[in-house]
């Protein structure tokens, strides 16, 4: 039996293709939502822009027929704009009529009562809203199209128990054929002694030709930076990989994956000359409320969100041949590499139309991206340039999207097949003890 859908204005400011992910069933978008949406058209934001491609798939659509009688779209299924007619009451009296949230669950009962051949299914990004469908009887559901349950997201690591002599001709032939078809592209694999957890040995899956490879991270590190565990020196090897032209990686606070993306880059770019620019950049969410306004210059705007991405490369570049950085850095280290022209930071505002040729791209916290944004970003990469995805699932500042919808888990489970990529999901904390504590305890 075919189901009914109608959609909230949450959900298609969210995805302005939802329209097209219901299949074979009908789509009810209340004449309400399309007033609300007014709202945003203007705005310069993601949410206007998701608005204004949304106000065009229907100015295309109704080119094909009458949108209140219902129009044929995407795989058989049927879109209809329902104008209000006599949906007030079948809402409690007690009910604010003129309210929108309340008009567009009208709609809902209304097909509700009208429509007994067929299930009414109510779609919503407001949590208050689902509540309140569901006090009125009506089936409500989250949009979810893309939710990766972050519990069972692919981490690009597994853990081999193995004879001892396994070990030892891995170590000695520097390959090892498997036949584990379970396995992804690119999976890093523990080879651990069964009986000595001591003695292992750490390898990358190759689909190719079926075979565990040793890791290509270089003993004395990158720029003084060195891998303090197994999973970094994995990150080391998938970020110094000039085959892998996408690469995520995921892990709390403190795990290294910024600081070892920004050293990784500068060897690349400045030391091999492989690319031509280190491109950094992040998405601009405050952490509680925002200051406001900012003086100066674009530049002197960004000072203060891409200060991390600063301090980082500041750390990186006071780095003595020791192993502890210079009592006295220079603070400054990154300004000469922007004046080179082998650094340059900016925010994802800018991004789009861009065609982006031979650069290594790191994108800082995007975990706050959503699909559509992250799915801009990779088709900016032009030949020959790396791509390089950062962020905390469990830290995310964007209210439109949570651990499991966001754009990074996203990427990584729609790409843990392809053998140009490759991700890690890291969780031994190594900034201090301190933090360390932090994270697992608060």
């Amino acid at each position: 039996m075919k189901k009914t859908f109608v959609l909230d204005t949450s959900v298609i400011l969210y995805d302005p293709q939802c329209i097209y992910k219901f299949e074979d069933n009908v789509v009810v978008v209340p004449i309400t939502v399309l007033e609300e949406m007014d709202r945003f058209k203007k705005d310069l934001t993601e949410i206007g822009r998701n608005a204004r491609h949304f106000s065009r798939y229907l100015d295309e659509i109704r080119k094909r027929g009458s949108l209140t009688n219902g129009v044929e779209i995407g795989k058989k299924g049927t879109l209809i704009v329902d104008l209000f007619r006599d949906a007030e009451k079948y809402l409690p009296s007690d009910m604010a009529h003129e309210k929108n949230d309340h008009k567009i669950l009208a709609v809902a009962l209304k097909f509700r009562q009208e429509k007994t051949n067929t299930s009414v299914v109510f779609v919503t990004k407001d949590v208050n809203l689902r509540v309140k469908a569901d006090a009125l009887g009506i089936n409500s559901v989250d949009y979810e199209p893309s939710r990766v349950s972050i519990d069972e997201l692919y981490t690009g690591m597994i853990t081999m128990d193995v004879p001892s002599d396994v070990v030892d001709k891995f170590l000695l032939d520097k390959r090892l054929p498997v036949q584990q078809p379970e396995l992804f592209a690119n999976t890093y694999v523990i080879l651990k002694d069964q009986k000595d957890p001591e003695h292992f040995a750490t390898a990358r899956y190759m689909a190719g030709v079926n075979e565990l490879v040793p890791l290509k991270t270089p003993p004395q590190g990158v720029w003084g930076i060195k891998p303090r565990n197994a999973e970094q020196a994995c990150i080391m090897d998938a970020l110094l990989d000039d085959e892998l032209a996408l690469v995520s990686l995921v892990g709390k606070a403190g795990t290294g994956k910024t600081l070892m993306a920004l050293a990784c880059g500068l060897q690349k770019t400045i030391d091999d000359g492989k690319y031509q620019k280190l491109l950094v950049s992040r998405p601009i969410f405050p952490l509680g409320k925002d200051i406001g306004y900012l003086p100066g210059e674009v530049e002197e705007k960004l000072n203060p969100w891409m200060q991390p991405i600063f301090d980082n490369i500041d750390y990186i570049v006071s780095f003595s041949a020791g192993e502890k950085p210079q009592k006295r850095p220079n603070r400054r280290a990154w300004q000469e590499l922007i004046n080179q022209g082998m650094l340059q930071i900016e925010p994802l505002t800018y991004i789009r139309g861009r065609s982006l040729a031979y650069q290594y791209l790191i994108v800082d916290e995007s975990q706050n991206l959503t699909p559509h944004e992250i799915k801009t970003i990779i088709t900016r990469a032009g030949e020959g340039t790396k791509v390089v995805l950062t962020g905390d699932c469990y830290q995310i500042d964007n209210p439109y999207i949570d651990s499991s919808n966001n754009g990074l888990t996203y990427v990584v489970e729609r790409f843990k097949r392809e053998e140009i990529s490759g991700h890690i999901t890291l969780s031994k904390g190594e900034r201090s003890l301190l933090a360390e504590i932090a994270t697992n305890l608060l």
